[in-house]
């Protein structure tokens, strides 16, 4: 036990100081030395035999020499860029949807709200006339999510009150409780729950653009409270008690969201000027109501596809992830796994009917920000290397190399002359300095091997696949490389 300046107690200080010139009887640890004067070959060790070959393979290659010149001063994306491709993905395309300027999720993990939103705005701008720069609140949505995920989060504890410490498990839930990311069915429980509410009714703070220490500070406090309701649960306390004292502490963390993101909006007035300059007021509405009413968006049309092509999972079937959501009264996080093909042109048919695609990637491969393109052979690190880089779409998630880990929009796609799709339009949130005004070019290739989910409207899914999506869910741990994006930090 330490004191509260992280000392020991002063008795066992005092008991430190009579035994400290004591000979210890503690085992000392044990190390690796030779015995009787001759030194032992370690199967495996790297010896002067190998490493010797290693240097002489390195060195016989002149080629080798020449790419450790120039990387040693430019970085190797910048020394491996292919221009042919460059010149390739530019930023046209033959379906382009209007869409707004690009916005920012700035230093934070809410892209899936970005993502979210973005269709819902550049619905609202072209309806109503809006200035292209016109936003719903990211941050509204995120004080409700935050707090969500906080009573989520403590019925998860109380669930699990017999997880012993250092389970798998319990690890998992105290690791991240109110992390930034999330998922396509946790942004429909907050738009039905909660509705929306144009950005400048509730603004970006500090701490909606920075989350650091938001998250820390509550990190912090729901970690203690976990601990409290287990303890109290051990002890024998009744449900009914233990839910009490829940509310209590869900009182607490609304207190710090609201000092730190400002107290959402009950019912507010919206007032604006159209292109024409024409004047508009919308007077004492709800958020639920302002999204039911001034909202062009079937949210509830939607259903999530994803091509995830383990062998641990099986194509036709819908799957959830357990201890992983938002809103305790919502809906569950459910996907249906299906086929390549059928998960693009589900996406095609939806831009061609007029209407912007959410949607899930492995956003951090093969990428150029500045360039903003997205392409398989953007980067030629092969010839840097001399090497082959070989794993499957199914074996980078197998083994750890790749999962879902940044939300976007799709809003155009390129096709070629028999209606294939050559490249995408892609509305990111990372502000205007990147790509083409904040927007990227996907090549078709990189879609194969990254993009793993879609929202896409039922009417562009084949009919038995509708009927499949609505069986009982397979439950996949909350560690699945399919919920990544809903952990991402």
């Amino acid at each position: 036990m330490f004191d509260e300046v992280g000392r020991l107690p002063s008795t066992q200080r005092m008991s430190m100081k009579k035994t400290a010139n004591r000979p210890s009887k503690q085992s000392k640890p044990i190390v690796n030395q030779p015995t009787n004067g001759a030194s032992k070959k370690a199967i495996g060790a790297i010896d002067a035999s190998r490493l010797q070959s290693f240097q002489s393979d390195f060195e016989s290659r002149p080629e080798n020499r020449m790419a450790l010149n120039a990387v040693a001063k430019t970085s190797l994306p910048n020394v491996s860029l292919n221009r042919q491709r460059v010149v390739e993905n530019n930023h046209v395309f033959s379906i382009q949807l209007k869409s707004g300027d690009a916005t920012s999720q700035n230093a934070s993990g809410r892209c899936w709200l970005f993502a979210g939103l973005n269709p819902m705005r550049a619905a609202m701008i072209e309806k109503y006339k809006l200035d292209s720069k016109f936003e719903l609140s990211q941050n509204y949505l995120m004080f409700w999510d935050k707090l969500e995920r906080a009573n989520y989060f403590l019925e998860s504890i109380l669930k699990t009150v017999d997880e012993p410490v250092g389970s798998r498990l319990l690890d998992y839930l105290l690791r991240d409780p109110i992390q930034d990311g999330g998922q396509w069915d946790m942004f429909v429980n907050l738009i039905r729950k909660y509705g929306v509410v144009p950005k400048s009714i509730m603004p970006e703070t500090e701490s909606s653009s920075a989350t650091r220490w938001m998250n820390h500070t509550i990190t912090h406090k729901l970690r203690e409270f976990a601990a409290e309701l287990r303890e109290a649960a051990n002890r024998g306390e009744s449900k009914a008690k233990l839910r009490a004292r829940k509310d209590e502490m869900l009182s607490i963390v609304y207190r710090m969201l609201a000092i730190h993101l400002g107290e959402p909006p009950k019912r507010f007035d919206w007032q604006y000027r159209d292109k024409e300059d024409k004047f508009h007021r919308i007077a004492d509405i709800s958020p639920q109501e302002f999204f039911k009413k001034y909202v062009p968006y079937d949210i509830d049309s939607k259903v999530c596809l994803i091509h995830c092509p383990q062998s641990s999972k099986q194509f036709g079937t819908v799957y959830t992830l357990d201890y992983l959501g938002n809103v305790i009264d919502g809906e569950i996080i459910r996907y249906l796994n299906v086929e390549l093909q059928v998960l693009k042109n589900a996406t095609v048919e939806m831009l061609k009917s007029g209407e912007t695609v959410w949607f899930g990637a492995d956003v951090g491969k093969m990428m150029d920000r500045d360039l903003g393109m997205l392409d398989m052979d953007i980067y030629d690190f092969s010839s840097i290397y001399g090497i082959a880089f070989g794993l499957d779409k199914a074996s980078r998630l197998d083994y750890g190399h790749s999962a879902m880990n940044h939300a976007m929009v799709f809003t155009g796609v390129d096709l070629d002359a028999k209606g294939n799709p050559k490249k995408w339009r892609v509305e990111n949130s990372w502000g205007e300095q990147v790509g083409d005004k904040g927007y990227f070019a996907m090549s078709d290739n990189w879609f194969d091997e990254y993009v793993y989910e879609v929202a896409v409207d039922k009417k562009f899914v084949p009919k038995n696949l509708i009927k499949a999506f609505e069986t009982e869910p397979v439950h996949l741990p909350p560690w699945d490389p399919m919920g990544a994006l809903a952990t991402k930090r």
